[in-house]
Formats: structure tokens, C-alpha cells, sequence
């Protein structure tokens, strides 16, 4: 509690009640009043100016690049109904952004109930636009009437061109308030002398068009006294929302330039993007994996009614029941992987924590193919006793984009990230299960193929679910009189810290001998896998699990596999993997690799996965007397020759021929040491995924079941062979 000391030296607590005053029997105690006079009304803009984030979010870059996707969704929202084909956002070198579009353009006229002009009612009035059930937009992005006069009312200075009737019509504000710049030779900036209007502002013609041309043109200057300083427009996040609304408006073209003196020289100035195939490419683009299925597409619409708050004819608010049509399309393909990219849009606005449309979508999902496997019960061998298809086992490898289109959705928020209209849900749902269970029966011969192949997907992610679990529950690390569990060939080491101890993956048993007198039993344990492993790339889980190698890795490892996987489970804290420095070597590397970057990526991505480096040579340097000969080991061809020149430079002997180490198997046990396992002297190469898409990619290309464009790799890459180093 606060205290406050008069001119006497005694002190009184300031009340804590609101309202309360202090009584006024003792000399020098203060009045404390709550009364109308001290409440404050923010008028117009003010309140936005005040509580920013309570539109925008936040006030840094997140916040600046809201207030772009205000601008710009206005402009989409014109395409979305029919009205315009391009759209050009450009970064200009002063730190404005400019958005044209060559839509309607903003209505020119004057509003009946204020007098003003619609450009003036659009950028100053907050709740107002044509968005509100007026007939204007079928469905839009934009619902609350804000984003534009939010934008004006923290912007240093906003410009609005907009060309309708033949006519060019402008209008300037100076943080929400309109009026005329001054501007100098150098062109429009947003320290050029305002004066601002005295009661509604002039929308002034600057200029004619051809008939039937048509749009709107704003350019903005972000106000430095609401934005915190560093702020910034990102291109690469502007390109990808471009790049995602060209999919979800097809025939829509948006172009991103990019004028900016900051801009890094590998950036290119403009990018441009238009998809006439909608979402069926961008299920495509989005989509890293093999496909299992064709995209498939899910449309359909359903009615359904709701009770809003209507303007009458006096201008009361009053409840009204009106019929909507909410609007399905999704598109969606399985692929090989395990891992799911859902996307989630209403009219044009990305949903990314989902909504009562995700849910419906999630929740047909799963029933429809609940009863398809059901139905195929004795084909899939599926024994609904002991198995049940999870949500998680329908979701593996899908790649969906899930769009509605509504007439004024109701979103919890201003950012529109989570849809709450509670029909959607039910027609969402209608639809994907009409849709899906056609395409699942269906007795189209390609069709029919695909749709066998995503029942045994489900099935075969739901029992590799069951077994990675099992798998868990009994790889921990044991105790003594548990370690029978773990596969007989693994060669455990002593010590219980999992950020010390090691795994070494070894290839073959000739190895294992000379790797266990080798190694440090304290931290180092080994477990050998014979010959090649199983190419799971081109494999199902199943078969991979069915894979003795595999199954025993992924035991010994004790964290589990694909999408149940838990990094914070791995009994060790390095993988090793040791094979020879051969192309069978090499080889076993690249499944192995395959393997973890499939079904183990966590492991590769923080960095815990290494490859042994091995000497190729051992080269005894002879001393004469009796002085010990010397032991040089070299890793590769150009090492050795130059060790070799050295030494005949010198005049140093050595003993011919040199040994040169076919695999792990011909050192002994010093030397395995020396030069592989002690951290001491070892070299080790650690495995990292600098890029995640790129190295799915490459994977899928040197390892998946598509041969020709493998063909075309090894073609266009024979050049650059140096056929002295095939080991034939």
C-alpha cells in the first residue's frame, strides 16, 4: 500500500477503493476523487494510436508486416470477387510500401450518413467498409471494417489513388487525419509540410484514365513513433505470402518489387507468381515426399443459418436470422513420409492454429477411414479387437490444404488466426466424408489402386505407432537383470550418462572383434549390423520394421522412430557410424543415413550423428640406430603422395610396401584405437542438415524408387568422375 507524507511529517494510505475518499477529519490528508471528469473518450483514431497491439498485434516487424497484409488482403479480396487480375506490392527505396491493384477501386461518392467520401469513411472511420453483409463481397478476408483506417492511423503519412469513371481521385492523411502535403522536388515524403483539412477533406482529381479502367493505389510510411526501431518489411516472408495467395486465387497474379538499398545483392529485385490450378499446385509445392495418391480434390458447400446484428432503415442495430452458404474446397494427396503439412485458410486468410473447419476436416477423416479399413478388414488383416486407426495414423504423410468461403466468418481476433464459426464444422465434415468414401470405393482402375494403397498406409502407420511404442517402453536403458532385452550382438557400455556415452554402428563381425578390445567399455558401445541394411527410402514402415538391422538400431537407440520419436529418450549421446573407406563402406554410410534422416531426423538435426574417419595407409618411417620406427597413417590418395615427397625430400626411409587398410577388420587393436575410437586422436565427421527440404530432396533422388531422374544425376555428373578413385 502506497503511502503520501504532507508538509507536517505524518503520512495517510491512499485508499484503495475505487471512488473512495479519504475523510476529512484530520488536517493534511489528501483527497483522492474518482468522478466523470477524470474518464477519458477516445475519439476516432486516437484509441488505435493508443493500444496498438490490441489491432496489430505487436509493434515491431511482426506488427509492420500486419499492416502490409491489411493493404494487401483488401486488394485480394477484390480478386476473390471477380474484380481484377494483378496485384503489385513494391518496397520503395524511402521505407514506404506501396499496394496496387486494379480492382473497383474505393467507392468515390458520399456516404449518405456521415458526408463524407467513401475513401475518407474507409481510411478514417474504424467498423467501416463494405464488408458487413451490404452484397458487396461474397466472401472476403476482411470482416471488421479496421484494417485500413488501422494502417492510416499509424502511418507517418498515407496516400490513396484510386481510379474510377475515367477519373484519377487522391487523397492524403497525416496519421489518420486527411489533408495535402507540400510536397518539395524530391517527391512525396513524410516529413513534407501538412495541413490538415478543416471538416471533410477534398478528394482531389489529379488525373484521367480510359473508361473502364479501374483500381486502387496506396502508399504508406509506417509511423517511426509507434513502431519500435529495427522494424522491418521481409521480403522473404512477403514473397511467401504472395506465392501462397497466387495458389489459393487462381489466375491471380501478384508481383513483389523489392527497391530497397539494403536489399542483398543475391535477391532478386522482382519475383512474380500466378497458378491457374489453385490448390492442387500448392498441395503439389508443398509436398517433399513420394507420392502414394494423385491430389485429390474435395468439394462441396452447405447452407446454414445465424443470427447477426443488422443496421435498420433508422439506424438501430437489431437481430436478424440470414441464410448462409459456406463454400468446401480441399485438396490433399498421401505420400510416403510420415510427417503431415496441414494448411488452413478461410476466404484468404491463413488459419494457422486451425478452427471449427480443421476440426470437421480432422474428424471425417478419421471416421471415414475408420470404416473403409473396417470394411476391408480381411484384406489389410485388421483385427478390430486388438487395433484401432488413431487420428494420428490418418494424418501420416498427408499433405492438405483445407479453404472454406464465407460471408462474414467470425474469427477470435483481429489476426484471424483461429475460425469460430461453429457450422462450419458440420458441413466441413459432410463434405470430406461424402467426398473421401467416393473416392475410396471407387472402381476407376488408377483411382482404385491409390485408394487401396491409403488403406494400407493407415494401417501400416497405425501398427509401426504400435510397435515404435513397444519398442520404447523396452529399449530404455536396463539394469542388469533387464539387459537380456536388448539384441545379443549389442556390446553395451558401463556408464548411465547419456551426453558421455557413445554407439558405434559397426560394419560386420570380422570388425566387432578388434572394435571391442579397441574401444573404452566406460562410454563406448557397439553394435555391428551385417552387409547392407534395407534402403528404407524405398520401403514401408512395415518392411523397415520387419528389417532385423533396422528394428535393432532403433531398439538399441531406445527413442523411438518417425513421428513418435523422442530425442530426449536416445540412450546415447553420439551415433557413430564406422564402416570401411571403401565404396561398400561408403555405401552403408548413405542407408544408414538414410534411415536416421527418415525415421530419426531429431538425432541429425541436433547434430549428435558422426562418421568415423579411418586411416586409408599406415606408412613405418625407418630410424636408423635404436631409435623406434614411426607410424604415420593418411586418410586419402593426395595425403599420402605428399607425405611420401616429404619424405624422399628429407632423405627419411620407409618401409615398402605400404600397408594400405582394405577395412577395419586388418588393423589391430592399437591401431583401431589410435587412429578411429579414442577421442584422443580420432577424427570424427559430424552429420548435419543445414537445409531440411534440400536434403529430402536429395535423398529422395539418390535412394527413392524413381530411377530416371537418378539416371539424368549420375549423367550430368560423369564429367566431373575421376575414374583413377572407382575401386574396382
Amino acid at each position: 500500500m502506497s503511502s503520501v507524507s504532507d508538509s507536517t511529517g505524518t503520512t495517510s494510505s491512499s485508499s484503495r477503493s475505487r471512488g473512495a475518499t479519504s475523510s476529512s477529519g484530520s488536517k493534511g490528508e489528501k483527497q483522492s476523487a474518482y468522478d466523470a471528469r477524470h474518464l477519458q473518450v477516445l475519439e476516432g483514431l486516437e484509441a488505435v494510436r493508443k493500444r496498438p497491439g490490441m489491432y496489430i498485434g505487436s509493434t515491431d516487424s511482426r506488427g509492420l508486416m500486419h499492416c502490409l497484409w491489411e493493404i494487401l488482403d483488401n486488394s485480394v479480396d477484390e480478386a476473390l470477387g471477380g474484380y481484377g487480375e494483378s496485384i503489385e506490392v513494391i518496397l520503395h527505396k524511402d521505407a514506404s510500401v506501396e499496394v496496387r491493384d486494379t480492382g473497383r477501386g474505393v467507392p468515390v461518392d458520399t456516404e449518405p450518413r456521415t458526408g463524407l467520401t467513401g475513401v475518407e469513411v474507409v481510411y478514417t472511420k474504424l467498423h467501416a467498409g463494405g464488408k458487413f453483409g451490404g452484397g458487396s463481397y461474397a466472401a472476403s478476408g476482411g470482416l471488421h471494417g479496421v484494417g485500413a483506417s488501422v494502417v492510416n492511423a499509424l502511418s507517418a503519412r498515407l496516400e490513396v489513388e484510386v481510379d474510377r469513371k475515367g477519373v484519377t481521385y487522391a487523397m492524403s492523411f497525416q496519421r489518420g487525419v486527411p489533408g495535402v502535403f507540400a510536397d518539395g522536388p524530391d517527391g512525396p515524403s513524410a516529413d513534407a509540410p501538412f495541413t490538415a483539412a478543416d471538416g471533410p477533406a477534398e478528394l482531389r482529381k489529379v488525373g484521367k484514365v480510359k473508361r473502364g479502367v479501374s483500381g486502387t493505389r496506396v502508399r504508406y510510411w509506417a509511423d517511426p513513433q509507434i513502431f519500435i526501431k529495427g522494424s522491418h518489411f521481409s521480403s522473404e516472408e512477403l514473397i511467401r505470402r504472395a506465392r501462397q495467395t497466387a495458389f489459393l486465387v487462381p489466375g491471380l497474379g501478384i508481383t513483389i518489387s523489392d527497391r530497397r538499398p539494403e536489399r542483398s545483392p543475391e535477391q532478386e529485385e522482382e519475383r512474380s507468381f500466378r497458378y491457374d490450378g489453385g490448390i492442387s499446385e500448392f498441395v503439389e509445392y508443398l509436398a517433399q515426399d513420394q507420392k502414394i495418391t494423385d491430389v485429390v480434390r474435395l468439394q462441396g458447400s452447405g447452407d446454414y443459418t445465424e443470427t447477426i446484428p443488422v443496421l435498420d432503415s433508422k439506424g438501430h442495430m437489431v437481430s436478424k436470422e440470414v441464410d448462409r452458404t459456406a463454400e468446401v474446397d480441399i485438396a490433399l494427396r498421401w505420400g510416403s513420409d510420415f510427417d503431415t503439412t496441414l494448411r488452413s485458410f478461410v476466404n484468404i486468410v491463413a488459419t494457422p492454429k486451425g478452427g471449427t473447419h480443421t476440426t470437421g476436416f480432422e474428424q471425417a477423416l478419421l471416421r471415414t477411414l475408420r470404416k473403409q479399413v473396417e470394411n476391408q478388414a480381411r484384406r489389410v488383416k485388421f483385427n478390430a479387437k486388438n487395433e484401432k486407426i488413431e487420428k494420428e495414423d490418418t494424418l501420416a504423410g498427408l499433405t492438405a490444404v483445407v479453404t472454406v468461403r464465407l460471408e462474414e466468418p467470425q474469427f477470435e481476433g483481429q489476426t484471424k488466426e483461429v475460425l469460430g464459426t461453429p457450422a462450419v464444422r458440420q458441413i466441413v465434415s459432410k463434405v470430406v466424408e461424402q467426398k473421401l468414401t467416393e473416392f475410396l470405393t471407387t472402381t476407376k482402375k488408377g483411382e482404385k489402386e491409390q485408394a487401396g494403397l491409403v488403406v494400407d498406409k493407415v494401417v501400416s502407420e497405425m501398427r509401426a505407432r504400435i510397435a515404435a511404442r513397444m519398442h520404447k517402453e523396452v529399449s530404455r536403458r536396463k539394469n542388469a537383470l533387464e539387459s537380456s532385452t536388448m539384441p545379443t550382438k549389442l556390446a553395451d557400455c558401463r556408464s548411465t550418462d547419456v551426453e558421455r556415452s557413445e554407439l558405434f554402428i559397426v560394419e560386420g563381425d570380422s570388425a566387432l572383434g578388434t572394435a571391442k578390445n579397441a574401444r573404452n567399455s566406460e562410454f563406448q558401445a557397439l553394435l555391428p549390423i551385417r552387409g547392407k541394411i534395407l534402403n528404407v527410402q524405398k520401403a514401408s514402415i512395415t518392411d523397415m520394421l520387419k528389417n532385423a538391422e533396422c528394428a535393432a538400431i532403433i531398439q538399441v537407440l531406445g527413442a523411438g522412430s518417425g513421428r513418435t520419436f523422442d530425442l530426449e529418450a536416445a540412450r546415447y549421446g553420439k551415433i557413430i557410424m564406422m564402416s570401411d573407406a571403401d565404396v561398400d563402406g561408403a555405401h552403408i554410410r548413405t542407408l544408414l543415413l538414410t534411415l536416421f534422416h527418415r525415421y530419426m531426423r531429431p538425432m541429425l538435426e541436433a547434430g549428435r550423428i558422426f562418421a568415423a574417419v579411418p586411416p586409408l595407409h599406415r606408412v613405418e618411417i625407418i630410424h636408423g640406430g635404436s631409435k623406434k620406427n614411426e607410424l604415420v597413417y593418411t586418410y586419402s590418395e593426395n595425403e599420402l603422395n605428399r607425405l611420401l615427397k616429404s619424405l624422399d625430400k628429407r632423405g627419411k626411409r620407409y618401409k615398402e610396401p605400404i600397408q594400405r587398410y582394405k577395412g577395419l577388420g586388418e588393423m589391430d587393436d592399437d591401431q583401431l584405437a589410435d587412429t578411429t575410437m579414442d577421442p584422443r586422436h580420432r577424427t570424427l565427421r559430424r552429420v548435419r542438415i543445414e537445409d531440411a527440404e534440400a536434403a529430402a530432396s536429395m535423398f529422395d533422388l539418390l535412394m527413392g524408387s524413381d530411377v530416371a531422374p537418378r539416371k539424368q544425376f549420375i549423367i550430368e555428373g560423369a564429367e566431373e568422375l575421376d575414374r583413377e578413385r572407382i575401386d574396382a
